[in-house]
């Protein structure tokens, strides 16, 4: 009688030891008491929520999505039309209906709603772009997000166009960002480890032999984008928390593009490397803006010019790729070999 590790169950240390990491910046935050750390804190809260959501979809389907921050767009608009107080909806946005001109909603309630309103709109349009593979995929994912966008760009009696809406209740305590990471963290491993993650990434791998063996890939591909949806759009209505105003042009290629490379800096096909693609990316971007902002060294103030930060991110990116093609976790996730995973049960050899 010999005693080897479940693998099931040193797959839970994963999501814990992940969890962890966010509950020491929560104490970090709470330890600092300082308004402008937490506010980096939460928006490195929103960016782990996000990138969670992409890997839901991309890591485990191997399709790479470049519309997934339109569901960003969507949860932030549809929190903003329940919680905003109904005489500033009347006024700025007359084109809703009654219904939601009338509506204010706590702010949980309002990302909760924001969260569906994306999941809903994934499950329609992913109906169509998921029969789709490859290339024509990504494509068309990126026409979904441009679609958006245009369309909240210019409808001006409900979203406002490109002029801001304000009004949106401002949540400047860390830990309903905190909650929301840990949620997203815990929704992408069940997913991963349930019967119809492990069917997506068999159909990843060996898309051929997991179709002859029964899997129907388009199903599989559609639960991970519904999935993903909800947690994107559950971030974009953190987001709109975060700071009180959302525009369309939040949403777009700027996003788009950090929230990407953060998943692939860490390692787009483990659920550890979109958590530590975010921690590590967030920290290079926090120092520089420090040195946007300029910063004393030996008495010589040292700054770079504004904008040079999205050009070194590129720079990091490359590199990172170039000594890790896979990312920093290289697609692995962050197991705990130790104590109580070591020894968690027994089995008789062969």
């Amino acid at each position: 009688m010999t005693h080897r590790p479940s693998i099931f169950l040193r797959s839970l240390s994963t999501p814990l030891i992940l969890i962890l990491v966010l509950v020491a910046f929560l104490a970090l935050a709470t330890f600092m008491n300082s308004g402008p750390f937490n506010q980096v804190v939460i928006d490195g809260l929103v960016k782990v929520t996000l990138v969670v959501g992409l890997y839901v979809f991309i890591g485990n389907s191997g399709v790479l999505s470049f519309g997934h921050i339109g569901f960003t767009c969507l949860g932030a608009y549809a929190t903003a039309w329940l919680t905003i107080p109904p005489l500033m909806k009347k006024m700025a946005l007359p084109g809703l209906p009654e219904f939601i001109l009338e509506a204010k909603l706590p702010y949980g309630l309002g990302i909760g709603f924001g969260a569906l309103f994306a999941g809903a709109f994934a499950l329609v349009v992913g109906k169509i772009l998921m029969r789709l593979s490859g290339i024509a995929a990504s494509i068309a994912t990126f026409a979904m997000l441009a679609v958006i966008n245009t369309v909240y760009s210019n409808w001006e009696r409900v979203t406002g166009a490109t002029s801001s809406v304000v009004g949106i209740p401002i949540v400047r305590v860390v830990w309903p960002y905190c909650l929301a990471a840990v949620v997203s963290i815990v929704i992408a491993h069940l997913y991963a480890i349930s019967r119809s993650g492990l069917a997506l990434r068999a159909a990843r791998d060996e898309a051929i032999a997991a179709s002859a063996s029964g899997v129907d890939i388009g199903r599989e591909r559609l639960i991970a984008f519904v999935i993903s949806a909800v947690i994107t759009g559950m971030g974009g209505a953190l987001s709109a928390h975060s700071v009180g105003v959302v525009t369309p042009d939040t949403f777009y290629l700027n996003l788009t593009f950090i929230c990407l490379s953060m998943l692939v800096v860490g390692g787009m096909n483990s659920l550890s490397g979109a958590v530590m693609g975010v921690v590590v990316l967030s920290v290079i971007i926090q120092v520089l803006r420090q040195f946007e902002k300029g910063v004393s060294l030996g008495g010589t103030v040292v700054s770079i010019p504004n904008g040079l930060q999205e050009i070194a991110i590129g720079i990091v990116m490359v590199v990172i790729l170039i000594a890790r093609p896979t990312g920093l976790t290289r697609n692995q996730e962050i197991v705990w070999q130790g104590w109580p995973f070591k020894r968690v049960s027994a089995a008789t050899e062969p």
